[in-house]
């Protein structure tokens, strides 16, 4: 029997519409993050909004002899993007309380409140500090909901599927960054408001995040350790769709136990025994931003323009990365749970590798500062950027967030995931903060930097990273932790 049959007997479940529709709805939590990460590149390349914000950078992209690599270089147009994970850096530990205080749903629904008014300030804005004020409020959005969707999909997911369900929350941040490249490339001809109807139209993913957040459940896990096991068993039913869940209830009911037993959930986080996952939780995100993609996807009408494409053309070449980074999310959606995750993540590195150090390569040889590629070039680098992309959504994109979500015992799990969601958010406010910095002083060396990166991540996935596949997540420190060659030193 393997280890999948043997978990269907443990732990029985059928699919049910009910379920269906919580896991869609909370994944538009990642919907509009996706639409965040998408928007501000499109934004930012507008003439309508560079005048009105940043009329130093308009004068400057104005220059056809300016230097091609530095014509975007000024910090308040980065602290434009940069300035929503800072926020969300910030708040991701107040949504960890939240979430084990009041449950994953409450958190949802504050998430989709920071949503809507960051939407409505934004897009109204009059002046550079209205504008970052409304991002500060979608990064609070952004902490909130990073933190409790994943988690809430990782604990609502029967476990042989919980890879796929999880992979939703990555899966619709691909929907969402690529209808933001499209909004960008309609709203680019609506002058002089275009970037406002871009900034404004994050309401309409808020909106459904927020009706969501009224439709779904609770989850089990919240309700049984916050003392309601009556009602964390009703819905355990409801979501299986069978009655007989009386392992799986028992197992969660254990382990809400010990979670009640500790009170000060960072302080045991700091233990020897609770390294293994923390260290893998912070490492995956770290590394996520580090692979460059998120350069890539604030930036990429820009770094299109860069290359010698024109205004349209960059918006239109950044929605085909979109449509290539949607379908391919869809490919991790279906193979996680059978391949596992170190494949794709092993698999991905040598692609994103070869792709990085190509588009170097061409830029070095081909790029000067004040000239352009020729079509054949350019076309070389944009498909050469669709490999990349490619290769990051169906492994590091959707896996950065699924394996720390399902790794964390029960009594650090919310406190744990907060520190991996803080540090994705701290590093992609200083990617995003330092890129066009970079890419000015760096030049074409930027890719060799974010390849070599790249290449250590793939020596950590390789030595480091357990196989989680079809373990169910309060049994990780038995079946995976005390197993692992390296990470079994650690446990008790």
């Amino acid at each position: 029997m393997t280890d999948s049959e043997k978990h269907d007997q443990d732990f029985p479940s059928k699919f049910t519409v009910y379920v269906v529709i919580c896991w869609i709805l909370a994944a538009f939590g990642g919907f509009m993050f996706g639409y965040d990460i998408g928007i501000s590149g499109g934004v930012t390349a507008m003439d309508d909004f560079l005048i009105k914000f940043f009329p130093t950078v308009h004068e400057r992209k104005l220059h056809a002899k300016e230097n091609n690599y530095c014509k975007y270089n000024d910090q308040y147009l980065q602290l434009f993007t940069s300035s929503l994970y800072l926020a969300a850096l910030v708040s991701s530990f107040g949504a960890s309380k939240a979430c084990t205080k009041f449950g994953r749903k409450p958190t949802i629904l504050v998430a989709s409140v920071f949503f809507l008014f960051g939407a409505a300030v934004s897009s109204s804005a009059q002046n550079i500090w209205m504008l970052i004020i409304g991002r500060i409020l979608l990064g609070f959005g952004v902490g909130f909901g990073n933190e409790a969707i994943p988690l809430f999909l990782s604990e609502i997911a029967p476990v042989e599927r919980r890879g796929a369900v999880n992979i939703l929350f990555q899966f619709f941040v691909t929907v969402g960054i690529f209808f933001a490249n499209l909004v960008n490339y309609g709203t680019s001809k609506m002058h002089p408001y275009g970037w406002r109807v871009s900034l404004g139209l994050a309401g309409v993913p808020a909106v459904f995040l927020f009706i969501g957040s009224i439709v779904i459940t609770e989850t089990p896990t919240s309700l049984i350790e916050r003392g309601n096991e009556t009602a964390g068993q009703s819905t355990l039913r409801k979501i299986r769709g069978v009655d007989n869940v009386n392992s799986e209830f028992e197992q969660i009911k254990a382990a809400s136990e010990i979670a009640r037993q500790v009170r000060h959930p960072y302080k045991k986080l700091m233990k020897r025994s609770s390294m293994p996952p923390l260290i893998i939780g912070i490492l995956l995100q770290v590394f996520q931003q580090l692979t460059g993609i998120n350069a890539i996807m604030f930036y990429a009408p820009v770094l299109f323009q860069t290359v010698g494409f024109k205004n349209d053309a960059s918006l239109l070449s950044a929605v085909i990365t979109g449509i290539v980074n949607v379908l391919s999310t869809l490919v991790s959606i279906f193979y996680v749970d059978k391949v596992g995750r170190r494949v794709l993540l092993l698999q991905a590195c040598v692609q994103m590798l070869i792709s990085q150090t190509a588009i170097g390569g061409i830029l070095l040889a081909f790029l000067t500062t004040t000239g352009s590629l020729t079509k054949l070039q350019a076309a070389f680098v944009v498909v050469l950027v669709c490999m990349f992309v490619m290769s990051f959504a169906w492994s590091w994109g959707p896996l950065g967030w699924l394996i720390p979500s399902e790794t964390f015992p029960q009594e650090t799990r919310t406190a744990g995931f907060a520190f991996a969601v803080s540090s994705n958010m701290l590093f992609t406010f200083l990617i995003a903060q330092a890129f066009l910095s970079m890419l000015c002083h760096m030049r074409a060396f930027i890719f060799f930097f974010f390849a070599g990166w790249i290449l250590k991540m793939g020596l950590f996935v390789y030595f480091l990273l357990p196989e989680t596949k079809n373990v169910p997540i309060d049994l990780m420190v038995e079946r995976v932790w005390k197993q692992h060659p390296v990470w079994k030193r650690f446990m008790d």
